[in-house]
């Protein structure tokens, strides 16, 4: 039987829906055939790993790089790991091994809930091994009829889980019984994360954080008590030898076959900070117009990397895709380019205008990905919404852009201006007649005739003076943390 560890709670940070997910799991009188899945790093195996304790009728890891015999390998010894003393004899075949697990499973006569973890199962997949057909057979011949299994399969591949599980078309199409996408933390759940470990940092260190390593919870575990934010950037990125060299390629690699393709893309996109059209795509990366290069736009936006959006008003079919992962643009802005050091680059970066540059796109990012905690600071989170960016055309005779509205079924339109400061933001007259200027091409050009309501998202907020009066709302970082 599989014992749910009762302090799960204190070790997991977040994660509430996906704990009670497996809950419902493991309440149902089913069988069920569980998906876990997300980019490397996330915490797929630890939230599984620390929901059941470590306690399963079956468990086995994947090998990464080996040959099919390896694999059959390490299956026989998880065999003999759960098998009670009783000794299995090595298979030839998936087949075989699958029928062993049946037999070890058949076995098991403890009251409860059977669970089978299959981690890193993409790498269990080598090439011409028939690994999928035989989990096929045995689930449909066998596990589906046996109401106390749980079958839960894990992997950092999300384009081979997609292809080949999710979206099977053969003897596993339509038999995954429930999928959990392991997200990375908000800026709530880093914060929290952070203060769980011990480490001292303030709202806004925390949003740097987040706009630097995008809320993946090993990325925060690297950081080191006692260090500042930007001692531990230096030590982690720009070291020789650091704490998470090559992380980058490791990242894609893991995550995405012919990852080649998939860096190309984001490279591209990383050279613009509002998007790159399909066409505009191609032509960047010379890649061919086909199913695969739209598969792999498709696996970058599941996978959180990229977003597809269309322009306020914006009735054609055309959409822009934009990198919204924190990781992979800093990568492109800092560390492919500077490389590594034996001095500390990143904390002689603190204050300068390169620095500032960079942390107002990304925390126009940050903004982005919290988009539902502004709206609730609004008060509009029972309204419909819709959230977009807005440009002028090419061709536009005065050139503008708004980088995040949020348009209201209830006739509103909310145009936010965002600004990442060390103090509170103080309007200025060119800012004022800057805001009001794009204000009034917005409303021109798209010929607007609803409320448009000025919204300011900053760090500590607005210093009242006669220009201030033009935002109808301020949200501070304070908000975004709710």
């Amino acid at each position: 039987m599989a014992a749910q560890n009762e302090s799960f709670p204190d070790l997991l940070v977040g994660r509430k829906n996906e704990i009670n997910q497996l809950k419902s799991i493991m309440a149902s009188k089913e069988a069920e055939f569980v998906v876990v899945y997300g980019r490397r790093r996330v915490g797929k195996t630890f939230l599984v790993n620390t929901f059941f304790n470590d306690s399963y009728a079956f468990k086995l890891t994947g090998l990464a790089k080996k040959s099919k015999r390896d694999q059959l390998t390490n299956f026989t010894a998880s065999l003999n790991r759960y098998g009670n003393g009783k000794k299995f004899t090595k298979p030839r075949t998936w087949y075989e091994a699958f029928d062993k697990l049946r037999e070890l499973l058949e076995a098991n006569h403890s009251k409860g809930k059977r669970v089978v973890f299959i981690d890193e199962l993409p790498w269990v997949d080598t090439r011409g091994s028939n690994l999928i057909p035989a989990l096929e057979h045995f689930w449909n011949d066998w596990a589906v009829t046996q109401n106390d299994m749980v079958l839960i399969v894990c992997g950092s591949a999300t384009s081979w889980i997609t292809r080949k599980i999710l979206k099977n078309r053969g003897g596993l199409h339509n038999r995954v019984t429930q999928k959990l996408y392991i997200r990375p933390f908000t800026l709530a759940e880093c914060k929290e994360y952070i203060h769980s470990r011990g480490l001292e940092m303030d709202d806004k260190e925390v949003a740097e954080c987040y706009m630097i390593m995008g809320g993946i919870p090993y990325y925060l575990k690297s950081l080191r008590r006692g260090a500042s934010l930007a001692q531990n950037v230096d030590e982690m990125f720009f070291a020789e030898r650091g704490r998470l060299d090559d992380e980058f390629d490791a990242l894609y690699n893991s995550l995405f076959e012919k990852s080649e393709n998939y860096i190309k893309v984001v490279e591209a996109l990383s050279t613009k900070n509002k998007g790159l059209t399909r066409e505009e795509i191609l032509q960047a990366t010379k890649l061919e117009m086909n199913g695969h290069f739209s598969k792999l736009l498709q696996n970058l936006i599941d996978c959180d990397f990229i977003r597809c959006y269309k322009g306020f008003g914006n009735k054609a079919r055309k959409g822009i895709y934009q990198l919204i992962d924190p990781f992979t643009l800093f990568y492109y802005k800092f560390i492919k380019k500077f490389g590594h050091s034996d001095k500390p680059f990143w904390q002689y970066q603190m204050g300068t205008r390169q620095h500032d540059t960079w942390a107002g796109l990304a925390f126009e990012q940050l903004c982005l990905n919290h988009h539902q905690q502004i709206e609730k600071a609004l008060g509009i989170s029972g309204i419909i919404t819709q959230v977009y960016s807005w440009t002028t055309p090419s061709d536009a005779m005065e050139k503008a852009q708004i980088d995040l509205i949020i348009q209201r079924a209830d006739k509103v339109i909310n145009v936010c201006e965002m600004k990442f400061y060390e103090g509170k933001y103080t309007m200025k007259v060119k800012d004022y007649e800057d805001m009001e200027r794009r204000i009034r091409i917005f409303r021109e050009t798209r010929d607007i005739h609803k409320a448009i309501h000025p919204v300011l998202v900053t760090t500590y907020g607005l210093t009242h003076n006669k220009y201030s009066h033009l935002f109808q709302n301020v949200i501070t970082l304070k908000d975004l943390f709710e």
